[in-house]
Formats: structure tokens, C-alpha cells, sequence
């Protein structure tokens, strides 16, 4: 075979791969699908996302939003390396969301109270939001300094007169 190349011809590496080392070389524990649009097409990406996810790599953890997982170290399961708080605020931050800690949080640290709070709240200042971060059963809750003025207030049915 005069003229042929004894070396196979190198195949481009797969969206999966290509994903994959993108992620793995990123400083941070979130990973927003937008910033992947360049690996593929909306199906490549959905098919790559989903095989990361069921090879315990990565897990969704809202619309669009993924975070880097290792294995639970009971139950060998895929979790989230970092907890939901600090995804949640690395989500915001990527996302430009101006967020601030909720105010049971903020008098925990302040030592207002010695009360441990279990609810991961974010308050979003003006903004509404309606974003859902969870992980498992634990979900982000909002809390805004939005507040109506009082001739727009209803009134309970119990504080009308009769």
C-alpha cells in the first residue's frame, strides 16, 4: 500500500470526555449548563450531563445547575462534595444574584441566639427569586426584604369587625 498511512486516524474526543476534563480542571464546585454550550449541541450535553450524573460525578442540584460529587462515604453513593449553602452561594455569585445570609443565620453568628438553624435561607434583598436548589430532601429557601405597605395588607377575616 504505497502512498497509505500506517497510523489509524486520531477520532476527536467525545462530548462526555471533553466535559468532563473541561469540569474537572474548573476551580469551583458549581457548574451552570450555560457555560457548556460550547461542547456540543443541547442533546450531546443533556446525554453527556446524564452520563456524568449516573457515573456519580457530578449531581443536579436545580435547573441547569450541577456540582462536582465523590462518593458518600457510608453509603457509597454520589453527594455533593461541598454543602448546599455554600453551592447555593457559588451558584449566586455565577449567576450575579446580590444574596445575603437569612436572618436566622446572621443571628446565629452574631450570637443573638444559640439556636443552630436548620433551614439553608438566602435573603435576595429587592430581587424575587424563584429558583429551586435543593439536594436529596434539603431544599434553598428565600427570604427578601420586600415588604408591601400597610393600605395593601389584607386583613385576616378573624380581625374584621362584624
Amino acid at each position: 500500500m504505497v502512498g497509505s498511512s500506517a497510523t489509524p486516524i486520531a477520532r476527536q474526543p467525545r462530548v462526555k470526555q471533553r466535559l468532563w476534563r473541561s469540569i474537572a480542571a474548573r476551580s469551583g464546585e458549581v457548574v451552570l449548563r450555560r457555560d457548556l454550550v460550547r461542547f456540543g449541541s443541547q442533546a450531546q450535553i443533556s446525554r453527556a450531563l446524564k452520563q456524568l450524573m449516573g457515573e456519580g460525578k457530578l449531581v443536579r442540584i436545580g435547573s441547569g445547575v450541577y456540582a462536582k460529587a465523590a462518593p458518600g462515604p457510608l453509603s457509597g453513593l454520589p453527594m455533593a462534595r461541598q454543602p448546599l449553602g455554600a453551592l447555593a452561594a457559588e451558584t449566586f455569585n455565577r449567576l450575579g444574584i446580590a444574596w445575603k445570609q437569612g436572618a436566622a443565620q446572621r443571628r446565629y453568628n452574631s450570637g443573638a441566639t444559640t439556636q443552630v438553624p436548620w433551614r439553608t435561607t438566602f435573603n435576595t434583598g429587592q430581587q424575587r427569586i424563584s429558583r429551586r436548589l435543593q439536594i436529596g430532601k434539603r431544599v434553598v429557601e428565600y427570604e427578601n426584604d420586600l415588604t408591601r405597605p400597610a393600605w395593601r395588607r389584607r386583613r385576616s377575616r378573624s380581625a374584621r369587625p362584624v
